[in-house]
């Protein structure tokens, strides 16, 4: 357990901010090196400012409404805030940007609201095996303060226990409808086919991995390894997914980055999240 205390240190250290001071700047005005470092997008707290146009490329806060709202200067900031080696479509990119920029109902992201997580994957030891993991967490209020916790877990090792898509036996498995008349007796079928006692269970049944995962750990059959890749995926804006990626590069284009982006109307991001979590459905 002490492992995974150091890991929620690691992951709270994503999110600390350090200012610059300064004032706005032409990013042509500086020398490349210092082009760069102004340019890359270094904390997930800043990824936020910039988004919303609360600071200049110095680090510097702006929270006058009247620099916030300055359309021209913002659309200029998301612009640098996506991965142009991403495959994402110049003309969705300007249409997410004429969105949250629109005059008469702008959108803007906040770090408290809620609305976008973390995604964490991870090695973990289980059975003398290493194993791939993903554990997603997001914030939650507490007392006067915020803190992260885990919301969802994928497990490779659970999910090949699962639902198995090559298999046609379990498919077939199931209670008789008149299984009442008989009190139940036929049950000890669903104990003798362990391999599929899934499927007698209700079509919206989903395996509760994070559930699992947190058993295995008290259990001490799970150790943790380290941390391989952490991403964070964002639906506050209407209609709109974003995806926040790091990039550790060469340029201006570096840092926290925009790396996926889909149009998605509010009633199927349900259904995205779904995706995201892997969940069977």
């Amino acid at each position: 357990m002490m492992r995974f205390a150091y890991f929620s240190l690691a992951i709270a250290l994503v999110f600390l901010f350090v200012p610059l001071k300064g004032q706005y700047i032409d990013i042509d005005d500086l020398s490349d090196k210092e082009s760069v470092l102004y340019a890359q997008t270094k904390q997930v707290n800043q990824f936020f400012r910039r988004f919303n146009n609360q600071e200049d490329l110095y680090g510097k806060k702006e929270n006058a409404d009247e620099y916030t709202r300055n359309n021209e200067r913002r659309k200029e900031y998301l612009n640098i805030l996506f991965d142009k080696e991403s495959s994402i479509n110049d003309d969705l990119k300007a249409w997410f940007i004429r969105d949250v920029t629109s005059e008469g109902n702008p959108e803007y992201i906040n770090f408290h609201e809620g609305g976008w997580f973390a995604e964490v994957s991870t090695t973990l030891s289980y059975q003398g095996q290493q194993e791939n993991s993903v554990l997603y967490l997001k914030l939650e209020k507490e007392n006067l303060g915020y803190k992260w916790v885990l919301i969802n877990a994928h497990f490779y090792p659970f999910s090949r226990m699962f639902f198995n898509k090559e298999d046609t036996i379990g498919k077939k498995t199931f209670l008789h409808p008149m299984s009442h008349e008989i009190d139940f007796m036929n049950l000890h079928k669903t104990f003798k086919h362990k391999d599929y006692i899934e499927y007698y269970t209700e079509k919206s049944f989903s395996p509760d991995y994070l559930t699992l995962l947190l058993y295995e750990i008290k259990k001490g059959n799970i150790r943790f390894e380290t941390i391989n890749n952490v991403k964070f995926h964002f639906l506050q804006v209407k209609n709109w997914y974003f995806e926040l990626s790091y990039f550790n590069r060469e340029g201006y284009n570096s840092g926290w980055l925009i790396s996926n982006l889909l149009r998605v109307d509010e009633s199927e991001k349900p259904d995205l999240l779904d995706l995201i979590y892997h969940e069977t459905k």
